[in-house]
């Protein structure tokens, strides 16, 4: 029975992973390079990601540097950023980009706070159809006479604490992504 619920426990795992990779991809008024993970740009016809054509580094507590491996990539990289519409507008040089991050106003910060919240409750639904999915699995079982009513009742309460638990696991990853975005 363990080996059922652990898959149901990794794919509540993936959830709260996927959560986690949204929320870098949120700028709080610092430099962070993961704002840039989903950009790609055109190297040789071939689509690739900006960390694969260039160094990323933050330079000041509001500043990314942008250093492509090949010269003639400043233009495209430049084209990617403007199009992924990120509200940063790139700086260059002629050697290399700067992205530098504007402070947030209230508004926005509440913006994205309203972002983060929706973000995770879109997770904690995920996280209770993999409950459903789960509970649905054990009735099957237990109609099928695979398992005992006391064996099912057992299952459903551990996947039920499996359940909280991730639940709360989310709950904080939003109230730690509000207060980031929210302090000043």
């Amino acid at each position: 029975m363990s080996a059922e619920l652990e898959q149901f426990k990794e794919k509540m795992t993936k959830s709260i992973d996927s959560l986690q990779a949204e929320y870098t991809t949120i700028r709080a008024g610092r430099a962070n390079p993961h704002i840039l993970d989903k950009i790609s740009v055109d190297y040789y016809g071939q689509p690739s990601n900006l960390q694969a054509v260039a160094n990323i580094s933050v330079s000041e507590a509001r500043t990314l540097v942008i250093q492509p491996w090949e010269p003639g990539l400043i233009k495209d990289i430049e084209k990617a950023i403007l199009v992924a519409d990120l509200g940063l507008t790139p700086n260059n040089d002629g050697k290399a980009i700067r992205l530098t991050f504007p402070e947030l106003t209230e508004e926005r910060r509440k913006e994205l706070v309203k972002d983060v919240k929706k973000k995770a409750e879109n997770a904690k639904v995920a996280i209770r159809n993999i409950r459903r999915d789960a509970n649905d699995m054990i009735k099957k079982q237990q109609k099928a006479n695979e398992i005992s009513e006391d064996e099912q009742k057992d299952a459903e309460d551990e996947i039920q604490k499996l359940t909280d638990s991730f639940v709360s696991k989310v709950d904080q990853m939003m109230e730690d992504k509000s207060k980031e975005i929210m302090t000043v």
